[in-house]
């Protein structure tokens, strides 16, 4: 059929039905494609179904619904992270790609991040198009079930759980794993490789791109994985856990039993999400209203362990983190601006033990000037981030296993400069679209050339991962795999 350009309306059979999409400075672009039925009525918290299918050509012209969420209204960090319109009916996804023909293209499957309560692939900050035009691949984004809808775990009647149960667990896995079963269907007719894929998240994206791992069957579902900012110290509740928060979330929500919960409409259980928010914040920790469960089933093991011995083991590697991942929850907030030593060193007995006053001191020699709350963000950043990353990083090393890893370390000039390098500042430098970004706060004030150059290496990178497995690219120095010799990490600064 050849490049876009030459299809002003490409339409594409899927096996679902025909789809319709629009060209977009030249790519061929196909929105809000139904990957799964709709979650709706009796498939609420149900494992994500088969869609049956349409009759005619579908309009994919336009982006689907964005998962329902909370909605922050004001976000001195990102500017906001849902996108309007919200609904439960939010199971589809976006294609990019730079021609319909039979090039077999590597494809980009992108998750996106927000804690598991927020994000959409509708954003225009997770577009596929750089991808797809500066690399030559087809790239897909999706929504997926978010806070109570993709998160609640639930028992039947005789106390089975998880997702054969009467109703589900872990259905937000269930709805990532459709999609990728559709990519595996479909990818071909849109130009893409089945067999070449690579699943990339930032934050929970990236921790689902890890437990998604547990069902790649040795890389025949996807070949590659890149994990940007992954609290890998973050390990899946237990079903006891599990159950413990759903049973908080039910009594927040005023809901005294399942058939309560499921008659009440989306607004209302979204709502609930902010109590259940306060519920489970601690001073000092960064935590998350909703955590997936280690149910047995979807996922069978903590999600670092599919890629060392599990069913992931043999997938080619990318892992980093940005340098003070942690400034991103605690640096702007009065109630660690104001932060004392000794709420930080209490904070720090939760880590360290009788070592806390030792740390302390070492935190704060590596910043002179710092405050209390810097050093806060120095140990939980390593806690919940580098420190994990690099104990994955010497786990594949040992193993045999590819992977490369990185620190992204360039500083944002924004709110005087209290932030460094924080979570999610990388992905604008990944994607290479700061004018989709220009509504986030944390990036004002970067000098333009330097953010820029920056960025294409960054992407470029990237990109040759995703071709090759191996993200060196001539533009920028050698990135060695991280190997019990060299302990090589890639560090993007200034």
């Amino acid at each position: 059929m050849g490049s876009a350009q030459n299809r002003p309306a490409p339409v594409v059979h899927t096996r679902s039905g025909p789809v319709r999409g629009v060209v977009e400075d030249g790519l061929a672009v196909f929105k809000g494609v139904p990957y799964a039925a709709p979650p709706v009525g009796p498939l609420r918290w149900r494992p994500a179904q088969p869609h049956r299918g349409w009759s005619g050509t579908l309009d994919a012209t336009a982006y689907g619904p964005s998962a329902p969420q909370l909605v922050r209204e004001v976000d001195p960090m990102l500017g906001g992270h849902g996108f309007a319109p919200f609904d439960e009916d939010c199971l589809t996804l976006n294609v990019w790609t730079p021609g319909i023909d039979d090039a077999r293209r590597p494809v980009l499957v992108w998750i996106h991040g927000g804690a598991f309560i927020s994000g959409s692939g509708a954003m225009p900050n997770y577009s596929g198009e750089t991808f797809a035009r500066d690399g030559d691949l087809v790239v897909v984004n999706l929504n997926y079930r978010l806070g109570p809808l993709g998160l609640l775990h639930f028992a039947s009647a005789d106390g089975a759980e998880g997702p054969d149960a009467a109703e589900g667990g872990n259905v937000w896995l269930t709805d990532q794993l459709a999609a990728l079963r559709w990519v595996q269907d479909n990818i071909a007719a849109f130009g893409g490789d089945p067999g070449n894929v690579t699943v990339a998240g930032q934050s929970a994206g990236a921790l689902s791109t890890a437990a998604l791992a547990g069902h790649a069957g040795d890389g025949r579902l996807f070949r590659r994985a890149i994990l940007q900012s992954v609290p890998l110290a973050m390990p899946l509740a237990t079903p006891a856990e599990g159950l413990a928060r759903t049973a908080a979330y039910r009594e927040i929500a005023g809901a005294k039993d399942l058939d309560e919960l499921r008659a009440l409409p989306w607004p209302r259980l979204v709502g609930a999400t902010a109590g259940l928010l306060a519920a489970t914040t601690e001073w000092g920790h960064w935590t998350a209203p909703f955590m997936p469960v280690l149910d047995g089933a979807t996922a069978a093991r903590q999600p670092v362990e599919n890629l060392l011995d599990g069913p992931g083991a043999a997938i080619d590697v990318l892992i980093g983190w940005t340098a003070e991942e942690s400034a991103f929850v605690f640096a702007l907030g009065e109630a660690y601006a104001s932060a004392t030593r000794e709420q930080v060193l209490r904070r720090a007995r939760d880590s360290f033990g009788d070592g806390a006053a030792e740390a302390y001191a070492a935190y704060e020699a590596a910043r002179p000037g710092g405050r209390p709350v810097d050093v806060l963000i120095g140990l939980t950043t390593d806690e919940l981030f580098r420190k994990p990353t690099l104990a994955f990083a010497e786990a594949r090393a040992v193993r045999g296993r590819p992977v490369w890893t990185y620190e992204f370390a360039f500083p944002t000039p924004a709110h005087d400069g209290r932030l460094g390098a924080p979570h999610c500042l990388d992905l604008p430098f990944v994607f290479d679209n700061f004018d989709a970004w220009s509504h986030a706060p944390f990036l004002a004030g970067m000098d333009v050339r330097t953010r820029d150059d920056l960025a294409r290496s960054v992407h470029r990178a990237w990109i040759s991962f995703v071709r090759t497995g191996d993200p060196n690219h001539p533009a920028m120095p050698r990135w060695e795999r991280h190997d019990l010799h060299a302990r090589a990490t890639m560090r993007f600064g200034a």
